[in-house]
């Protein structure tokens, strides 16, 4: 809350502490940087990414896996799903802020990186650098042009058939690019 009211950068650890009635060592125990407090939902992420690739259906691609992980997490309204009015103060924050602005663009590489390291352990025929490259750069694409909708006036509920679709348009790109040729 103290983020929402006063800006990232305007909030000390000290006072991050306070608010949770723990001391500051305490919160850099649970969070290496003061950033990823406000990211809390990174590790998240990345377990759910992970199990969505190691426990996919047999047969099943990785592109197919996570596209239908994102699309079930939208429908749920869940956090990671990133459409919901609610969402609006998080963004104006991460705009708003140079330290949170930079720590997204890290967070994106080591998403990145990870989904790398599972398409490569999928055994698909994948370049696994490249592809989870591009998966990142495809979700990224539709979900920055979503925000940016929402925060010009629009609602959640205008925006999200067209999320939706921004989000098939670019799994069945990225499929179409890695389509083995016949």
């Amino acid at each position: 809350m103290l983020f929402y009211e006063r800006g990232f950068d305007n909030v000390t650890i000290g006072e991050i502490a306070e608010a949770a009635d723990v001391s500051k060592v305490t919160v850099f125990n649970y969070f290496p940087r003061k950033e990823d407090i406000f990211f809390d939902r990174i590790p998240e992420l990345v377990d759910l990414l992970t199990t969505t690739v190691r426990e996919r259906e047999a047969g099943q691609s990785v592109l197919e896996a996570i596209r239908r992980m994102l699309l079930r997490h939208v429908e749920a309204g869940h956090p990671l799903g990133g459409v919901d009015d609610r969402y609006m103060h998080f963004w104006r924050v991460v705009i708003a802020s140079p330290a949170l602005r930079a720590r997204a663009r890290e967070i994106i590489e080591e998403v990145e990186a990870v989904l790398a390291e599972l398409i490569a352990e999928s055994g698909e025929d994948l370049p696994a650098p490249l592809a989870a490259a591009m998966l990142v750069a495809a979700y990224r694409a539709t979900y920055q042009e979503t925000a940016r909708r929402m925060l010009a006036g629009q609602s959640s509920a205008e925006v999200l058939d067209d999320y939706v679709a921004g989000v098939h348009a670019a799994f069945d790109a990225l499929e179409r690019a890695f389509a083995t040729p016949a």
